[in-house]
């Protein structure tokens, strides 16, 4: 009871110095949290959470009940445990740093541009890229020959067109077409369009870690996802098994795409101002978008 009251008083107490820059750092903390939920759920993370719980409850436990080795144990345990969090979730971390530098509020990613062109310009090239890999995409699909497409954006792929040939091409369905025809020397690799162009082919992508993929999807879409985990890249796979058109976004799998719909989610994803979200890209990030 004692503990009860005096639990009681500090929360009386407390209450009375709260203010509304409390209500500001509970709601920022709020958000923070939700965020690093969201960012371990359903990822290897997710059980080290529960691990990492466990082993407090347990901390919590044995110094209540005096249990002294354990509780020593446990804490020099606790002791090296930034380390080893910072080993082992890695890829989360990366994946989380890759995010804030995608966001909307780091606008001197023009500056890290490589060959920056015309706003105009830039949207005329990807609008012709669209058309002929909408029709390279269905002509592939119609035999069955797998292709994987990597459209750059935010996110720069300098390591990723590293690993394969640069060939900075204008679009065009007979060149994407031999490019992924069977036993040519650039066929079993990823594509990477950038600005418009055919920058570079025959690149390794990394595969996604993620355990819930379907066993029906091959390393193609699986090197997709993983691409999408890893960059806010836009991915599109046709399959060599069955010849459906897909996109991997975000680390999520859109399937059976057409000419019609794959043509209205590329240019929505690769030209907002199609869209009609030209003027949040245009205003600054102090303005609140409307809706």
């Amino acid at each position: 009871m004692q503990i009860l009251r005096e639990l009681w008083h500090n929360l009386v107490a407390t209450l009375h110095t709260f203010n509304f820059v409390d209500v500001i750092d509970i709601l920022i903390v709020s958000y923070l949290v939700y965020k690093a939920i969201k960012l371990v759920k359903e990822t290897r993370a997710q059980q080290l959470v529960k691990g990492i719980l466990i082993l407090s409850v347990g901390y919590a436990l044995s110094s209540w009940l005096g249990l002294r080795t354990i509780s020593f144990l446990l804490v020099n345990v606790f002791q090296i445990g930034i380390v080893a969090i910072v080993v082992v979730f890695q890829p989360e971390l990366r994946r989380a740093l890759e995010q804030v530098g995608r966001s909307k509020l780091t606008g001197l990613n023009v500056l890290a541009s490589v060959g920056v062109l015309d706003e105009s310009e830039e949207a005329h090239q990807w609008e012709k890229a669209i058309e002929e890999i909408c029709d390279a995409a269905v002509s592939l699909s119609l035999t069955k020959t797998g292709a994987l497409i990597v459209f750059e954006r935010k996110t720069r792929l300098g390591d990723i067109i590293k690993t394969g040939t640069i060939i900075d091409s204008a679009p065009s369905r007979e060149l994407i077409g031999n490019i992924f025809y069977p036993n040519t020397p650039l066929h079993d690799g990823a594509m990477i369009v950038r600005q418009g162009k055919l920058y570079a082919a025959g690149c390794f992508l990394p595969l996604s870690d993620n355990n819930t993929i379907s066993r029906e999807l091959g390393t193609r879409h699986r090197a997709a996802l993983g691409m999408s985990e890893n960059s806010d890249a836009v991915v599109l796979t046709v399959s060599e098994e069955t010849g459906k058109i897909s996109i991997a976004i975000d680390g999520q799998l859109q399937r059976n795409f057409n000419y019609d719909t794959l043509k209205a989610k590329l240019v929505k994803e690769l030209l907002p101002d199609k869209s009609g979200e030209g003027s949040e890209k245009k205003a600054g990030f102090w303005k609140v978008k409307s809706k």
